[in-house]
This record gives structure tokens, C-alpha cells and sequence, in this order.
């Protein structure tokens, strides 16, 4: 496809965008259950494309966190289905006043959400997130633009192409959702800055690097998922274990399954046998410090180690010798994801949330709750580890900006200047 007819999507999408910014709450919800309606009809043609995707993957011997997240099963399929709906059932984020004030009698100042614009979307993998953000898009009046990876190609056309004909028969025009499928073709859609607001990226640190590197689109991201658990030396050993399990193993390939885990040098020689033999019996490769390896025999940990998300089942162990060390090595090492303290210590537990520098910091449960569906969020478009918001799972809130408008009376700021200067009743009404 040539850059001309990529320029003719943006404008097209742009042109939808702006009438579906304008579109009642109702028509946008009557949108978003028709796609529902849609998906679950169409079920078994995806998953069908799904499974041929994931059959050609594996002849090309993608890796396996990476056809984990391919994978679209019935389960997830329908779990994204129910997350559209619960979309549609999320309060109306265009429109509402956040600031209502007379700046002085008859002239009034209103701060109003409203959309971005157009949305660039672009994904490795995870099928189920287009649906995901189709769905948080137009509830929140955007046009988007997907771009999903060639090893998900068959899965994203027939998602684009059900949700489109769902869309032809709503008030939404199917324009605003558009599928971009080769690498070029991320490439023009990278130099989109006059038609394209916003770029979210899913994928590898190496992927959103690479995004991040070649636009003037503003990105909204995070490269990597290096999140931690500090086993205290207050911890309850079995809360710790369990916790520990469950954030390394029930979905390694996840950004917010832990890589590290810390240990408190007084709890280390009774905790780490109980918590090693745990996560072995679920086939997790440990690889530890000089001090770890003397109370387990396992691989020896590099200074890479600290640094690397393995999205697989391996964990690597350092022991500390108090909460401070524990959120030193965290904010060298980590990615300001997520990071989560086990301890029966409250006063540890708040340095612990107070020092460490990432979008989630957690107490005493599983760095696995980190998701936008989970935070109630219906959806979510990605997850951010920047420090400007928005941060963490981003939903509907992230998609949408605002303006401020001023209602007045023939008032000019001349009359608020000089001897005679008339002052502002600044009062929220």
C-alpha cells in the first residue's frame, strides 16, 4: 500500500472521528453492544483465523510468551466480549463539565471533556486487544487505526471486518475503525502527525522502543514490565508463597507477572526452601545471588538479570538486608510498573508504597491485579509507566482531553486592566 492511500485511511478516519465525537451516549452504546452481538456470532470464524495464525506462528518458531499472548481461546474470546460490554456500561466520558465557573457576571468559563481525535493503535500479538480498544474508543468518540503484528494478521482482519459490518448498522460510521496490515505500512502511519493524536503501542520493550524512537506522535506506553515482590522480614511465609506463585506463574508472559523477587535476609533461610520448592513444582527456572545460592542450589544470577523481563518461568532472587535496600534495588532496576511488599508490618508496608517509584505499588496481594478490567475500568487501552498521566492501566480516561469554554456579553479584557479595572468574582458555580 503506498503512503497516498494510508494518508486516505487517516483523513477518512479523521472525517468519522468527527461526527462520532459528536454522537449521544446512546448512540454510541447502541454501537458498542451491536459489536458484542457480532463477536459472539462470528465466534467460531475467529477463532478458527485465530488458530490458523497460531499454527503458522509455531512453523515459524515464534517464541512462546509471544504465542501465548496470540492465542485466542473461547474463554478469551468471550472474556473480551464480556469487557465490550462492560464498556458500554461505563459512565459518558465526553461531555461532562469539570470546570463550571463565572470568571465575572454574564461571562462564564465551562471545562468540557472531549476526544482526542484518532487513535493510532499498534500491537504485536494480542488479537484481543483490538477488541478491547475498538470498544474504549468509540465510547470515547475517537477514530482509531489499528496495526497488528503479521503473526496475528488473520485473527485482526476478521475482528476488524465483523466489527465493521456490526458497525454499518448503527449510527457509527464504520470508517472509524481502520486495519493497517505490513511493516511500511507502520512506518507511514509513524509519520501520521497531522492526522493521528495519539500512538499507543503493544509489544516488546524492544517493539515500543522502536515506535517511540521514530514518531512525533505523542506515545502513550511502557517498554518494559520489570515488577518485583520484597518478601519482608515481617512477611507471613505462606501469604508470601502463595503471592509469589501466582504473580510469576498464573500467566508468565503477562508485563505485570513479577521477575524479581527480594528476600529479607532474616526470613531468607526458612522462606526461600518453601518458596523455591512452590515455584518448581510449577517448572519456574530460579536464578539467584551469591547469598540465595547458599541457602538453594540453583543458577547463579547476572547483573542482566536485574534488568531483564523474561515474560517466562524464570525468576530471578537477590536477599536484602532491609525495606530500604529492597526499594533501592527496585527503582534502579525496575521498569515503574509494578512492585508489591509481602509484611505483617504496616509501618514497613508505607515506606515500602511511599518509596518505591512505579504506577502500581502494592501490599500483601498478587502484582497480577494490575489491568485495566480488573481496576473496573471495563477496558483498557495499555498500561503506562511514565511519570505524567495518565499512568497505569489506561481506559477510558486516557482517551479523552478537554476545552474550555468561555460564554460572555460583549466582554473584553480591556474593562480588567488599569485605574478603572473592573475585578474578576472568580466563583464556581
Amino acid at each position: 500500500m503506498n503512503a497516498m492511500s494510508i494518508i486516505e485511511i487517516a483523513q477518512k478516519t479523521r472525517q468519522a472521528a468527527r461526527k462520532l465525537a459528536v454522537l449521544s451516549a446512546d448512540a454510541k452504546n447502541q454501537a458498542i453492544e451491536a459489536i458484542a452481538k457480532a463477536l459472539e456470532a462470528a465466534a467460531p470464524d475467529v477463532l478458527a483465523a485465530n488458530a490458523a495464525d497460531c499454527k503458522a506462528a509455531e512453523a515459524d518458531g515464534i517464541a512462546k510468551p509471544l504465542y501465548d499472548r496470540l492465542k485466542l481461546d473461547e474463554s478469551k474470546l468471550q472474556s473480551a466480549i464480556a469487557g465490550v460490554r462492560d464498556v458500554a456500561k461505563l459512565p459518558e466520558a465526553i461531555g461532562v463539565v469539570q470546570i463550571h465557573r463565572e470568571l465575572d457576571t454574564g461571562l462564564i468559563l465551562k471545562r468540557i471533556t472531549c476526544p482526542l481525535g484518532v487513535l493510532g493503535i499498534i500491537f504485536e500479538a494480542r488479537p484481543e486487544a483490538l477488541i478491547q480498544i475498538v470498544s474504549l474508543a468509540i465510547k470515547s468518540g475517537n477514530g482509531v487505526i489499528l496495526k497488528g503484528g503479521k503473526e496475528a494478521v488473520r485473527s485482526c482482519e476478521i475482528l476488524t471486518k465483523v466489527i465493521r459490518q456490526a458497525l454499518a448498522e448503527t449510527a457509527v460510521n464504520p470508517e472509524v475503525v481502520q486495519l493497517l496490515t505490513t511493516r511500511e505500512e507502520t512506518i507511514e502511519l509513524l509519520k501520521m502527525d497531522e492526522y493521528i493524536d495519539l500512538i499507543i503501542p503493544r509489544g516488546s520493550n524492544s517493539f515500543v522502543q522502536f515506535v517511540q524512537d521514530n514518531t512525533r506522535i505523542p506515545v502513550l506506553g511502557h517498554a518494559d514490565g520489570i515488577c518485583h515482590l520484597y518478601a519482608d522480614k515481617a512477611a507471613d511465609i505462606n501469604k508470601a508463597v502463595e503471592i509469589a506463585v501466582d504473580a510469576k506463574t498464573q500467566y508468565p508472559a503477562a508485563c505485570n507477572a513479577i521477575e524479581t523477587m527480594l528476600v529479607h535476609s532474616a526470613i531468607a533461610p526458612k522462606f526461600l526452601p518453601i518458596v523455591a520448592e512452590a515455584l518448581q513444582q510449577k517448572k519456574v527456572e530460579l536464578r539467584g545471588d551469591e547469598t540465595t545460592r547458599e541457602i538453594l542450589d540453583i543458577t547463579a544470577a547476572t547483573e542482566t538479570d536485574w534488568s531483564t523481563e523474561y515474560s517466562d518461568l524464570i525468576l530471578s532472587i537477590k536477599i536484602v538486608d532491609s525495606v530500604e535496600e529492597a526499594i533501592n534495588h527496585i527503582n534502579t532496576y525496575g521498569s515503574r510498573h509494578t512492585d508489591v511488599i509481602v509484611t505483617e508490618d504496616s509501618e514497613a508496608a508505607e515506606t515500602f508504597l511511599n518509596g518505591v517509584d512505579a504506577a502500581g505499588v502494592y501490599h500483601n496481594c498478587s502484582t497480577r491485579f494490575a489491568d485495566g478490567f480488573r481496576y473496573g475500568f471495563g477496558a483498557e487501552v495499555g498500561i503506562s509507566t511514565q511519570q505524567m498521566p495518565p499512568r497505569g492501566p489506561v481506559g477510558l480516561e486516557g482517551l479523552v482531553t478537554y476545552k474550555y469554554r468561555v460564554v460572555g456579553d460583549g466582554h473584553i479584557a480591556a474593562s480588567y486592566v488599569g485605574n478603572e479595572a473592573k475585578e474578576f468574582t472568580h466563583r464556581d458555580l
